[in-house]
């Protein structure tokens, strides 16, 4: 069966009980293969059978049920509140609530005022009401929302209507605010999505024409305008200009791009006009599967997250039994009085609904998500973030981490050859013919220098070892130390003194000479990164142990890399399998391991790590795939940035649970001595949901 994909945005998706109103509304939908939904996201994913249904029939199901699918790449908003059906019936009832009570002090008939009273609980408790009686039905849950209603309509049979209406007010106020709480925990991907230009300056036929951004095909041609938008990746094939890719990456400075270079989409265009061909369509570029992904990690809930969630569908119903038993046991089997234990029973319902408990931490990690993706740091979910926060060891790979992965050379030095440049010659003549690292290295160095590299013949390749070829009719031969001395048998007298000193520096050596003689050598280092000793040291200062450096490179340059970056441990000569196996011993030692590698080559280490971290992986599909936590920007101090922002998550989240285990534990002990009444203990709960939420919000900023 050949299937279809319809990816929409809907409004008034804003918690997993309007999630599962969806689903129940679409289940058995003609012709509907599969359903995903992101209430986090304000997202439905459906697979449908083309044969059977359309886009426009799931389309019209969805405004039918209430969720009005959105257009273009935008998120729903809430509505103004002076038109919201939750805040116009919370509102409706705190003025019902206020004139019952404004009557009741002119001394009118009592039954006016009750009669006021169980109108504003029927009209305030509507929305709740209504979820909490799909919840039992449907779901077969006790939420919260029950447990209000309960005590609510318990309050006015015992005659307590005005506190009844009291407690629905206040309860309908947090209620009506949850959209808005959601759309500002939405802010962060708004603005990665605000990032991506709505339009697109395409060359067509000769012409220049203004398309909209999801029309652009790739191979076409769009044109990118002085303080303009990249609208989708592409390749530079003419003009150059400074982009700045800090939406994308985090990267403060300007990156120059010229023919033949990368942009990514939502980047800025600075100075100079680019004509840019498309690679990839507007729905598959780097800032909508950034967009996705996070989209995506706010749905997959930490180990907390998820042992809350379990305990609140457990509490819930609990704390009802609880209420009944404190309403009938001590008047039933000792003696009290009713009144006085239905009122202390219908308190404790509203004191321990663990309304705050229940929301201190998704809201606080949705917010640190879509933080970390604004400043260049995707985490793939909760559990990461709170892997990140324990992590004390973190584990790197050298090239391309620690260094540029562009290897320099950095001296010259001449035997038996009259000078440098012919010792040049001859190096990259033999290095033109290989695919090493190195060996571009010594072409880059040589053209640097104006160095025509010599003609070679009979070319071959050394396997770890270097290269041989024939030069003006000798067989010179290129690479280690090792490869001269132990199989060609030749003397390193006389250079022995200089290839110690440049490995001690971390080079590499390489040398040049026939069968007989060394000619010459010249030292390669791939050349640190400039922020690499202070990003180690801020690891360091956030508490992790160990920084540790896992390389393929020889011992002595990897220790003195390791010097001069600060780095506790080294582990040289290092195949992937080998890197695996030494996080692997890590772990055992040490618990939580974080590995940085460029997600490609270190695939196994980073899967055998607590976390995986793969870096520059903008515009790198396997980055973002197969890593934990991708670094968006070739930046080692975003490591430390996404190290801090996790401890500080979880501060939070800390404060948080702390706050509400205070709180409710104060309630229920108010409650069941008598000390509260309904209005207090539904003032500190409701008090204690808004500061609990404003503290998780604290997360949005930077």
């Amino acid at each position: 069966m050949d299937t279809k994909e319809l990816e929409l945005r809907v409004g008034n998706l804003d918690c997993e009980h309007d999630a599962a109103a969806i689903e129940r509304g679409l289940n058995g939908f003609p012709g509907l293969v599969e359903l995903k939904v992101f209430p986090k996201a304000a997202k439905v994913q459906l697979t449908y059978d083309p044969a059977q249904t359309s886009d426009e029939a799931l389309q019209e199901k969805l405004e039918t049920l209430g969720f009005p699918p959105q257009k273009g790449l935008t998120l729903p908003e809430q509505p103004k509140p002076w038109r919201n059906p939750k805040v116009l019936t919370s509102l409706g009832s705190g003025l019902l609530l206020l004139v019952g009570w404004l009557l009741g002090l002119s001394g009118a008939p009592e039954i006016a005022s009750n009669a006021l009273y169980v109108v504003a609980i029927v009209l305030g408790g509507y929305y709740f009401g209504r979820e909490a009686l799909e919840e039992l039905i449907f779901e077969r849950e006790i939420g919260i929302e029950l447990l209000m209603a309960v005590a609510a309509v318990a309050a006015a049979a015992m005659g307590q209507a005005a506190e009844g209406a009291m407690l629905v007010f206040l309860y309908s106020i947090s209620e009506a605010a949850e959209g808005y709480t959601e759309e500002k925990t939405r802010s962060a991907i708004k603005a990665l999505m605000d990032l991506a230009p709505k339009t697109a300056l395409v060359r067509r036929e000769g012409r220049e024409v203004e398309i909209p951004v999801e029309e652009l095909q790739v191979g076409e041609v769009f044109i990118v305008k002085p303080g303009g938008s990249i609208p989708t990746d592409g390749e530079v094939v003419s003009g150059t200009s400074g982009v700045d890719q800090s939406p994308v990456t985090g990267e403060s400075i300007p990156v120059e791009k010229g023919p033949g270079d990368l942009v990514f989409a939502g980047s800025i265009n600075q100075s100079g006009a680019l004509e840019v061909r498309a690679t990839k369509a507007f729905a598959e570029n780097t800032i909508s599967r950034i967009i996705s992904m996070v989209e995506e990690a706010q749905e997959r809930k930490g180990k907390s997250q998820r042992f809350i969630e379990r305990f609140g569908a457990r509490y819930s119903p609990l704390v009802l039994l609880i209420g009944v038993l404190l309403a009938v046991v001590p008047p039933l089997f000792f003696g009290a009085d009713w009144l006085t234990w239905l009122t202390r029973a219908t308190v404790f319902i509203v004191a321990a609904a663990p309304c705050a408990l229940v929301i201190s931490i998704p809201i606080t990690l949705v917010a640190a998500l879509g933080t970390g993706a604004r400043q260049g740091v995707l985490i793939k979910g909760g559990v990461y973030v709170e892997e990140l926060a324990k992590v004390k060891v973190v584990a790197l790979d050298k090239t391309g981490t620690l260094t540029r992965g562009e290897p320099e050379v950095t001296d010259i030095v001449t035997l038996n050859v009259n000078d440098e440049k012919r010792l040049l010659e001859v190096a990259a003549g033999i290095e033109g013919r290989s695919e090493h690292p190195l060996a571009r290295a010594i072409l880059r160095y040589a053209e640097t220098q104006g160095v025509q590299p010599l003609l070679v013949a009979d070319f071959k390749a050394l396997a770890g070892a270097g290269a041989v070829a024939r030069v003006d009719g000798v067989q010179v031969y290129i690479g280690s130390p090792g490869l001269f001395q132990k199989t060609l048998k030749v003397s390193l007298a006389g250079i022995e003194a200089d290839i110690a000193r440049l490995q001690e520096e971390g080079k590499t050596v390489v040398l040049v000479g026939d069968e007989t003689a060394v000619w010459g050598l010249l030292a390669i280092r791939d050349n640190l990164r400039p922020n690499a000793r202070q990003a180690i040291a801020a690891l360091h200062k956030l508490g992790v142990e160990k920084v540790v450096m896992l390389t393929g490179d020889n011992p002595r340059t990897a220790q003195a890399i390791a010097r001069e970056l600060g780095i506790d441990e080294v582990y040289a000569d290092l195949k992937p399998e080998d890197k695996a196996a030494q996080v692997r011993q890590l772990a055992k030692r040490y618990g939580h391991v974080a590995m940085v590698g460029d997600g490609v080559n270190d695939a196994p280490a980073l899967a055998e790590a607590t976390v995986g971290v793969a870096m520059g992986a903008a515009g790198t599909d396997v980055a973002l795939e197969t890593a934990d936590v991708a670094l968006m920007a070739d930046d080692l101090e975003k490591l430390a940035y996404a190290l801090e922002l996790a401890q500080r998550t979880q501060r939070v989240v800390g404060q948080n649970l702390a706050l509400s285990a205070v709180v409710i534990a104060a309630l229920v002990v108010g409650a069941v001595g008598g000390w509260f009444t309904l209005p207090v203990a539904v003032l500190g709960h409701e008090i204690s949901e808004f500061v609990v939420i404003g503290s998780g919000l604290r997360m949005l900023r930077a």
